[in-house]
C-alpha cells in the first residue's frame, strides 16, 4: 500500500506557530491535503503530550488514530470538512541541541520517532532529570549533543529513529554553514551508524543530497516543518508498505542504510525479506527556500555559489559575514557533481541513471500559491481561499489535484486560468526568483506580460459560482 505521509510540523505550543494547530485541526488538514500519516509534533512538551493522549488513541501497531472522527470535533477556524478519511499519527518531535564542540557552537535540529507514548513518556523523564526544561517550547531547546540525545532516545527504545531535520539550513542543522558539522560521523560519533536517514529541508532537494558520499547508504526524506494548517504538505514522502505502521516506515528508511533492495540483514547476517520502501518525496523548489543562495537579506546582497566562490562571504555594502546558502554549502562538502548523477525525468518525477535505486521525486508549487497567482490576489483573501476548498472538497485531495486529476475538472470548479497553472507546474514550466538570508524565492508561473487576466471579472464569476 502506498501512503504520503509529512513527519515533521510543530503544535501550538512551539514559538512563531499558530495557535489553530491542534490534533483535531492537523488531522482535518491533513485529510484535505491528502496526507495519510502525518507527525503529532511536539511530543516532549509536557502540555501537548496531555492533548496527544486526550485526542489519540495507540492502535498496537506503532501509529496513532483519533479518538472522535475529524469531522465531529470543533474547528477553531470553521475549516469545512474533506470527504477524506482520517489520517493516522505518528510520534514525532523535534529538540534543538546547542551545545560547544571542537572549538565552536553547534546547533542541531533533530527529529525523534519512536512506537509507542511509553517510550515516549520514559524520554521526556529522562530528558527533565538531564537539566531539559520542556515546558519552555514545543521544540525545547537542550543542552545535550548530538551524541548524547541519540544514546539517551536509542537506550530507552532502540527502534527509535533520529533523523537531522533540514538538514542543510544555515543556523540550525548538522550541515549548517553556521555550527554545523562536516559529516555525520562527526556529529553523533558512535551512533552515526544509527542515523538511517536526513530529512531534506525546503532550501535542498534529494539530488543536492545524492552529491554527498556520506549519505549513499542514508534514505533522503522531506517534510513540510509545518507551522500551520495550510503549510502541511508543502514537502512530503510517498511510502510504499507491506503494512501501514510504524515496523513498515522502520524498514523502509533502515533498508537505505543497508543500500538493499530486498531486505534488511538481522544479527547473523541474513536477509529478512521485506516490501516497504521510499516510492518517491514530494519536493518545494529548493530555490524557493530561504536559504538557498548566500546573501545578507538588509542590504539586499544576494550570490550563486560561484559568486560566493569569487568574492567571498563578506557583505560587500556594509562588510558584515554573509550567510552562507544551502547550495554553496552542498558544494562545499560535495564529493560529485550533478552532472555525475545524469537526471533524467520519467513520468514527471525526477530520476538518477547513475543511482537507479535512488528514489526519485517530484517538484510541486502549493495549490494556494497557483491560486493566489492566477487571480493576483494574497494567498489568505476569500479570492483565493473560496477556489481552493471548493477544489479540495469537490474534485480530490490537494495532492490528487496537483498530481493527476484532470485538467477540465479543474477548470470547471475554478477556471481555465487555475488549471492551467496547475498544468504549468506539473510541466515544470515555472521562473523562481531564489531564496537567501531569511528571505523566500519568488515562484513565478507566468511572465509579467501574461499575468493579466482576459476578461476579470467573468474568472472572477467562476471562481465564486
Amino acid at each position: 500500500m502506498q501512503v504520503i505521509a509529512d513527519l515533521q510540523l510543530h503544535s501550538r505550543f512551539s514559538r512563531a506557530v499558530s495557535k489553530e494547530m491542534t490534533i483535531p485541526n492537523i488531522a482535518l488538514w491533513a485529510r484535505r491535503k491528502g496526507i495519510g500519516l502525518v507527525a503529532t509534533g511536539d511530543w516532549t512538551h509536557p502540555m501537548w503530550f496531555r492533548e496527544i493522549e486526550r485526542d489519540l488513541e495507540e492502535m498496537g501497531n506503532g501509529l496513532l488514530k483519533l479518538r472522535k472522527p475529524a469531522e465531529v470535533v470543533p474547528v477553531v477556524s470553521g475549516l469545512p470538512a474533506s470527504f477524506q478519511g482520517d489520517p493516522l499519527f505518528l510520534l514525532a518531535t523535534e529538540v534543538s541541541c546547542i551545545y560547544s564542540q571542537g572549538g565552536r557552537l553547534r546547533r542541531v535540529h533533530t527529529l525523534l520517532w519512536v512506537p509507542t507514548l511509553d517510550a515516549a513518556r520514559k524520554i521526556n523523564q529522562e530528558m527533565t532529570k538531564r537539566g531539559c526544561n520542556l515546558l519552555s517550547d514545543g521544540r525545547p531547546i537542550v543542552g545535550l549533543t548530538s551524541i548524547q540525545i541519540a544514546e539517551l532516545v536509542l537506550s530507552i527504545e532502540p527502534k527509535a529513529l533520529i533523523i537531522p531535520a533540514h538538514a542543510w539550513t544555515p543556523w540550525f542543522s548538522v550541515y549548517g554553514s553556521l555550527g554545523g558539522f562536516d559529516s555525520i560521523e562527526e556529529a553523533f560519533g558512535p551512533y552515526a551508524k544509527h542515523i538511517y536517514a536526513i530529512e531534506t529541508g525546503l532550501s535542498s532537494n534529494p539530488s543536492m543530497n545524492w552529491r554527498i558520499q556520506e549519505l549513499d547508504h542514508r534514505a533522503i526524506v522531506s517534510f513540510s516543518d509545518a507551522h500551520s494548517g495550510p503549510k502541511l504538505g508543502r514537502e512530503a514522502t510517498v511510502f510504499e508498505l507491506e503494512e501501514l505502521s510504524y515496523n513498515s516506515i522502520y524498514k523502509a528508511i533502515k533498508g537505505n542504510q543497508l543500500n538493499n533492495e530486498s531486505g534488511i540483514k538481522n544479527h547473523d547476517s541474513k536477509f529478512i525479506i521485506h516490501n516497504s520502501r521510499i516510492a518517491y518525496t514530494i519536493e518545494f523548489y529548493p530555490e524557493e527556500g530561504k536559504y538557498h543562495y548566500t546573501g545578507h537579506r538588509t542590504c539586499e546582497i544576494r550570490q550563486t555559489p560561484e559568486e560566493t566562490k569569487a568574492k567571498g562571504t563578506v557583505c560587500p555594502v556594509c562588510g558584515k559575514p554573509l550567510t552562507v546558502g544551502v547550495m554553496h554549502r552542498v558544494e562545499d562538502l560535495a564529493s560529485r557533481s550533478e552532472k555525475d548523477l545524469k537526471l533524467a525525468i520519467k513520468d514527471g518525477k525526477t530520476h538518477s541513471l547513475a543511482f537507479p535505486k535512488r528514489p526519485p521525486f517530484v517538484m510541486l508549487v502549493p495549490l494556494l500559491e497557483i491560486i493566489a497567482e492566477a487571480i493576483g490576489s494574497p494567498i489568505t483573501s476569500p479570492r483565493v481561499q473560496t477556489p481552493y476548498f471548493r477544489l479540495t472538497d469537490e474534485v480530490g485531495s490537494e495532492f490528487e489535484i496537483l498530481l493527476s486529476v484532470n485538467l477540465a475538472a479543474i477548470a470547471k470548479i475554478a477556471g481555465e486560468r487555475i488549471a492551467e497553472g496547475v498544468h504549468r507546474v506539473r510541466q515544470g514550466k515555472l521562473r523562481i526568483d531564489p531564496g537567501y538570508d531569511g528571505v523566500f524565492g519568488v515562484v513565478k508561473i507566468w511572465d509579467e506580460g501574461e499575468r493579466k487576466l482576459v476578461d476579470g471579472s467573468k474568472e472572477q464569476l467562476s471562481l465564486l459560482s
